[in-house]
């Protein structure tokens, strides 16, 4: 996906604008399996994938627990770093061979500053950000592990073929042998 489409998806920018950012915007290739933002650091970029698969995840226990997923056209943050320049608390792993935009915070910050178009932007996406952390959460709260995944099943269909299944578990809040009686549930 163009850096200009993944911009765009999110929010109609004027072209003068969609300009500046793309002026600031590195691209990059990072390869699966090599953490792309770490828990415990002041992340100083944030990501739009062009290509690939990735989750993030955070350790307690020596467990992880993966709580979100990001394919094309999605932004990778870390939101602490981001919002209040303090260390994050999630690790943010490729699981595929990744094509992403960088972008610098503080450029991106001096371009809101500038630009009422671009601030648009970066508020449409906090309030995107907002919105699906709160779905998620509640269906975390309110839904059976067999209605998140069949959620996730009509929402993000590629998922399932792209993510390891133990990926998806945790994500889903189940073990892998639950996820394999719902996923024989579901097929029948």
């Amino acid at each position: 996906m163009e850096l200009r489409a993944i911009l765009n998806a999110l929010c109609h920018l004027p072209t003068e604008s969609s300009a500046k950012l793309e002026k600031i915007a590195t691209e990059m290739s990072w390869p699966k399996g090599k953490i792309l933002i770490r828990a415990d650091n002041v992340e100083e970029n944030l990501y739009l994938i062009k290509r690939g698969i990735v989750r993030a995840y955070a350790v307690s226990d020596s467990a992880e627990t993966t709580f979100w997923f990001g394919s094309e056209g999605d932004i990778v943050i870390s939101m602490k770093s981001y919002v209040d320049n303090q260390k994050g608390y999630e690790d943010i792993e490729p699981l595929e061979d990744c094509e992403l935009y960088a972008l610098n915070v503080s450029e991106l910050q001096d371009l809101y500053a500038r630009d009422i178009h671009i601030a648009n932007w970066g508020r449409k996406f906090a309030e995107s950000e907002l919105i699906k952390t709160e779905e998620r959460l509640i269906s975390r709260q309110f839904k059976s592990a067999t209605q998140r995944y069949q959620d996730l099943l009509g929402n993000h269909p590629d998922l399932i073929k792209r993510v390891q299944l133990g990926h998806i578990a945790s994500y889903l809040g189940i073990t892998q042998v639950s996820l394999s009686r719902i996923r024989a549930q579901v097929i029948r």
